[in-house]
């Protein structure tokens, strides 16, 4: 059977060749002008779609859309920080993120990271461990993508790597994230995610709250960024 992106884990010594996965990433997000509309967020700046599980899916797909103008963050600015250190940076705006760790750097595109997220009671922590894989492209119209793929250490040889990982319920999440200059240069920012917590949360808890919370990036991302603008070490 082919490679589909899903939350079903894979061992770094099946991880696919960065081609695949970077054209599997860019098929999820051509695909997302046909999903489900749904609720708009952030005052209808920040657009939501859904797509119901398929063959080959082991969770349905949320997508998140926006459009920015130079004053909120011009496209080089946006690469520098989802193209570059992206988990690092998450967790400079994403509250539930405590500790991010670089596991593996396998090339200048391409690393695995494990993420430690803490929330209120009674949900214990998660640990989040993918493969992202990044691609840019400076022709016009210039495009960052970042693919993020879960990723399963528990196998034979891993063992140093799975030290790595902090102790917690392990989730699952896959995520395709697009900066795309539009020629006004105005930026759109799309991400498609499909993802699991793991443990006994019910799935129309975690289901229903998707639209929200990856809406919630956007101006947490913003409120950020533009903090660190004006200190100038953006």
């Amino acid at each position: 059977m082919s490679f589909q992106l899903s939350i079903d884990p894979v061992r770094p010594a099946e991880f696919p060749v960065e081609e695949t996965i970077v054209e599997l990433g860019r098929q999820v997000l051509e695909s997302t002008d046909s999903w489900k509309v749904g609720k708009t967020f952030s005052k209808g700046t920040v657009q939501t779609l859904s797509r119901a599980k398929g063959p080959g899916d082991g969770a349905p797909w949320h997508c998140r859309v926006s459009n920015h103008t130079k004053k909120d963050a011009t496209f080089d600015e946006f690469w520098s920080k989802i193209g570059t250190n992206k988990a690092e940076n998450e967790k400079e705006f994403i509250s539930a993120i405590k500790k991010v760790t670089l596991v593996k750097r396998i090339s200048q595109t391409q690393s695995i990271w494990t993420m430690y997220y803490t929330f209120p009671p009674p949900v214990s922590p998660r640990v989040f461990t993918v493969l992202q894989t990044i691609y840019f492209r400076e022709s016009a119209p210039r495009t960052g993508l970042v693919v993020s793929i879960p990723v399963d250490l528990s196998g034979p040889g891993d063992e140093d790597l799975a030290k790595l990982e902090e102790k917690g319920t392990k989730g699952r999440y896959v995520s395709v994230e697009r900066l795309l200059e539009l020629d006004d240069g105005t930026v759109e920012w799309r991400m498609a995610t499909s993802s699991t917590p793991g443990g006994s949360i019910p799935t129309f808890i975690t289901e229903g709250s998707m639209p929200g919370q990856i809406s919630a990036d956007v101006p947490h991302f913003l409120k950020w960024f533009h903090t660190v603008r004006n200190q100038g070490s953006a």
